[in-house]
């Protein structure tokens, strides 16, 4: 005796993956949700079909990105739940202009908008102490920022404890990667690799336990020292918002805090 699946659906093996990404039985779901083990059991093999309520519950137990909630949505028959605007639509011009305030009102020190694959919308006037370090191939259509870190003629060469830096970078990447819905990160993360391996780099390596890793450079006028912090929008209902960080530099030491001073100030 064949078990019937219903045609036509790709949730259950998405909705497996979320379950194991994020290393959760059908039972510890189950718990959590308030649903059977035995009817998420028929939901991934495909004999039951969720209700578009059920989807969004399942999706809010597992954490999943706005994204990734959509993709399982459409899997399951339903139209996406959230809504995806370009960041120059009008849709969201208060949001951007709002995000264009933060970054020049934190100058004169550095910031740069980034979206979910950490590619750069934008930057205030005091990145150029990064941008003027990378090789200007690596800038052109839409400029990654992480490529741009580790990629040898980006900040690399100039980066004093690469190695420490680019293990703090590839940490936080697996991190992303693993609880993202966005598939370029990982061969985003590979291509990092690459770049650590072929400068001689472990890219396994694991950071230092420090409170607070400073990114050190050599630059032509002389060395400076920061510190970040990346932030994000609370409880966005846009795939866009939901994706996009504000990394914001900060001066570690009163020499670099000088000199952003006196460049942009």
């Amino acid at each position: 005796m064949t078990t019937a699946t219903l045609p036509g659906t790709a949730f259950g093996p998405l909705l497996r993956e979320w379950r194991q990404r994020r290393r959760l039985t059908q039972l510890d779901l189950g718990l959590a949700a308030a649903v059977s083990a035995r009817h998420l059991s028929f939901l991934e093999t495909g004999r039951s079909r969720p209700s578009r309520e059920m989807v969004l519950h399942l999706s809010e137990e597992l954490d999943v990105p706005l994204r990734g909630r959509n993709e399982l949505m459409i899997a399951a028959g339903y139209a996406p739940a959230y809504t995806e605007h370009g960041l120059a639509d009008d849709e969201l011009s208060d949001v951007r202009r709002s995000l264009d305030q933060i970054l020049t009102g934190h100058e004169p020190n550095p910031a740069v908008l980034v979206d979910g694959s950490w590619n750069m919308v934008s930057a205030n006037r005091a990145a150029a102490v990064f941008v003027e370090l990378v090789d200007p191939a690596l800038l052109s259509g839409t400029p990654n920022v992480l490529r741009a870190s580790l990629h040898p003629r980006g900040l690399a060469p100039h980066v004093e404890d690469l190695a420490e830096y680019a293990a703090h970078l590839l940490a936080r990447l697996r991190r992303q990667a693993e609880r993202a819905a966005t598939t370029g990160l990982r061969a985003l993360l590979a291509e990092l690799v690459g770049y650590c391996r072929d400068a001689g780099i472990d890219p396994n390596a694991h950071p230092r336990d420090r409170i607070v890793l400073p990114l050190r450079l050599r630059h032509p006028d002389g060395p400076l020292t920061f510190f970040s912090t990346i932030s994000v929008l609370g409880a966005p209902l846009d795939v866009t918002l939901d994706e996009v960080a504000v990394e914001t530099f900060f001066a570690a030491d009163d020499a670099t805090a000088r000199y952003l001073r006196r460049r942009f100030g």
